[in-house]
């Protein structure tokens, strides 16, 4: 199974960036607690999560708890 991110900005628009292909769910989820802040940077506002090209969540806000 491939696990990857997709990004939006604050218009839901598709974003470049979170490309990268993950082994596990595991991997792709830690990947995304590291990296949220250099991707909100980026202007990403939420993240979604596919397995293999089919939806698993999403939309994840990338904005910081309050």
């Amino acid at each position: 199974m491939q696990w990857t991110w997709t990004l939006e900005d604050a218009e839901g628009r598709p974003l470049e960036g979170g490309g990268e292909v993950f082994p596990t769910q595991s991997d792709a989820e830690v990947w995304i607690g590291e990296s949220w802040r250099a991707l909100r940077e980026r202007g990403a506002e939420s993240a979604h999560l596919f397995a293999d090209g089919a939806r698993v969540y999403g939309p994840l806000s990338l904005r910081p708890a309050d």
